[in-house]
């Protein structure tokens, strides 16, 4: 007994599912349905796009702070290596001044703050040279990544743009496809336009009325009225013609025939 009823419980839930699955896909074939759903994708990937957009255009932001710290980096090492060279042409001097007379150069002071600031300065240059290359091999990923990104949106955008021209194409496809299947349904009889079945029920109904009318007239004695009507004129319309024969002389001639016919008839 439980299975019979878990087997019936289990055919309404497979019938529900059924009508639910066709009206469904009744639904999804609606013209008006598939542009919906085409606007909503569309909606969904053009929101996906502006956000990589908005993400690359960061990128692209970060690229233009790079360079403009590696342009700034640029102009100090330059004037790092002129400061440095600076000192070094200071330190010349004192060697030129004391003609090349090492411990007279080394025991001037100025010696010792030319060789401080030449040490400084080379510290720092190599310093902001090696910020510079590495800033330099960010920039040049950077690019690649952000060329690679423009290109990679462009091809989006294009499909975005085919996918509208889809939209429309899908839903007269739809529209035609469904003329063609009720003309064909109309054809082969399987329409379900309402017409046909509105016409039935007329037509019923008409022989409903004339059966309940015929019914009718039986039960109050209107067919043997009508019976008799019809004899009595086909009585007069006989008794016209009679008279009609006799005018013309042909009701003589045929009875003439007739009496022959008697006359030799043995007695």
């Amino acid at each position: 007994m439980f299975k019979a009823v878990g087997k019936y419980f289990r055919a309404v839930w497979y019938l529900m599912t059924f009508r639910v699955d066709k009206a469904s896909e009744t639904l999804r074939m609606n013209p008006g349905v598939i542009s919906a759903n085409y606007d909503r994708v569309i909606e969904e990937k053009r929101g996906r796009l502006n956000q990589y957009k908005d993400a690359v255009s960061a990128m692209i932001a970060q690229e233009e702070s790079k360079k403009e710290k590696l342009k700034l980096l640029t102009k100090e090492i330059e004037s790092l290596e002129k400061l440095k060279a600076g000192a070094a042409a200071k330190a010349k001097q004192l060697v030129e001044k004391y003609n090349g007379d090492v411990t007279a150069v080394k025991s001037d002071p100025e010696y010792a703050r030319h060789q401080a600031a030449f040490k400084d300065f080379s510290n720092t240059l190599a310093e902001k040279q090696k910020r510079a290359s590495e800033l330099d091999e960010d920039l040049k990923t950077l690019v690649a990544n952000v060329s690679g990104h423009k290109t990679q949106i462009q091809h989006l955008m294009r499909k975005l743009e085919k996918l509208k021209e889809e939209k429309h194409d899908a839903v007269a496809d739809v529209l035609s496809s469904s003329e063609e299947k009720e003309i064909a349904d109309m054809m082969t009889g399987l329409s379900n336009d309402r017409t046909s079945e509105e016409l039935r029920e007329l037509r019923e109904t008409r022989q409903k009325a004339q059966a309940n009318a015929r019914i009718s007239r039986e039960l109050a004695g209107m067919d043997t009225k009508r019976a008799e009507a019809e004899y009595m004129e086909y009585a007069q319309a006989s008794e016209a013609d009679d008279e009609f024969d006799a005018l013309i002389g042909l009701s003589e001639k045929e009875s003439q025939p007739t009496q022959q016919q008697d006359a030799q008839i043995p007695e």
